[in-house]
């Protein structure tokens, strides 16, 4: 048997006088190598596109940092170190561990200043999410005025917290309020609601359940926009009520929003100081007293302030708001995988 060569393809090209001669064969060349790309700062674009992105995260790096981080630390050394006026002008307060806690958690404020921080919290989110809910259902038929009305109902929202504030002590005073006055021309005895250390803390409830719905309101009504209406045609041409309608497609397709507005709701609730210091100042007898009002007159409130007892409360408050992040989290997490 013999083996063959191919000869490479010839092709045919015209001579002078028309003939078909054989052209000499093509060189094969080889592929020149295409030179790698580089910026007009003479930067890989691999290296340009690094150094871009850290360009942009050097803005929000540092705000975290400087506003977020150090005050964390801050806080954090300020609860475990004894420090006076003097010391903490000077910041050679010694060490003490957790001692500071301990005297949190000894004193007989804590007890009390516990229970109305989650009385407050939890009754406040829930009438907050209830109402802002009702109203964004209400709001969400598009009728005449809605949207005039939607405006007005943001004013509580939009006001400052110490106009707010100092309008329902207005409202609530024991002599001149309004509320008092209304119950009186309907034959009600009157209710000292700012100085009762049973009233005291109802009183700021309702204040704050007044701010803080308008921002339930805004958050779940854009969640219902999200709903498609073709949901809402087949149910009823199926035969569900209103309310049915509501518990199988309006309230588990507003979950997600749900979890977020609430989530928000809990952050803001734990932190509350303006209203409740304007309105009752935590009394009386404690009576209105929450961590974060608490805190505050550790810290500022005394002619000797125990700035690392208010620093410890400070981070109790810190310590629950991540808790019930990370919890918010995992059940995203969950819902993603599912």
């Amino acid at each position: 048997m013999t083996h063959t060569t191919q000869s490479p393809e010839r092709r045919l090209v015209p001579d002078r006088n028309g003939a078909a001669t054989a052209a000499p064969p093509l060189a094969r060349t080889r592929p020149r190598r295409r030179p790698r790309p580089r910026s007009q700062l003479g930067v890989p674009p691999g290296e340009a596109w690094g150094r871009a992105a850290w360009a942009f995260l050097a803005p929000v790096t540092l705000y975290l940092a400087l506003f977020y981080a150090y005050p964390l630390y801050r806080n954090l050394d300020l609860s475990l170190r004894d420090y006076t006026v003097r010391s903490f002008v000077q910041g050679d307060a010694p060490f003490t561990g957790l001692a500071n806690y301990r005297t949190v958690f000894d004193d007989p404020t804590f007890a009390p200043a516990l229970v109305h921080t989650v009385v407050f919290t939890v009754v406040c989110l829930f009438f907050q999410y209830a109402l802002g809910l009702a109203l964004a259902v209400f709001f969400n038929q598009n009728f005449r005025l809605s949207a005039t009305l939607r405006a007005l109902f943001l004013v509580p929202w939009l006001l400052p917290l110490i106009v707010s504030a100092s309008t329902w002590s207005w409202m609530l005073n024991s002599d001149s309020g309004i509320v008092n006055s209304t119950l009186h021309s309907l034959g009600i005895a009157p209710v000292n609601w700012l100085t009762s250390p049973s009233w005291s803390l109802t009183s700021v409830i309702i204040a704050n359940i007044w701010i803080g719905v308008p921002f339930n309101l805004v958050v779940l009504y854009s969640g219902l926009q999200s709903i498609p209406e073709s949901l809402y045609e087949a149910a009823s041409l199926d035969g569900a009520s209103a309310w049915r309608r509501f518990w199988s497609i309006t309230f588990p397709l507003l979950r997600p929003v749900s979890a977020i507005t609430l989530l928000l709701g809990l952050v803001y609730t734990l932190k509350v100081f303006d209203i409740i210091w304007i309105m009752t100042k935590g009394g009386p007898a404690d009576s209105s007293t929450t961590f974060a009002t608490w805190s505050y007159q550790l810290g500022f409130g005394n002619l000797l302030p125990a700035f690392g007892p208010g620093a410890a409360v400070g981070n109790l408050l810190v310590a629950a708001a991540l808790v019930f992040g990370l919890i918010y989290l995992k059940v995203q997490r969950k819902q993603a995988l599912s």
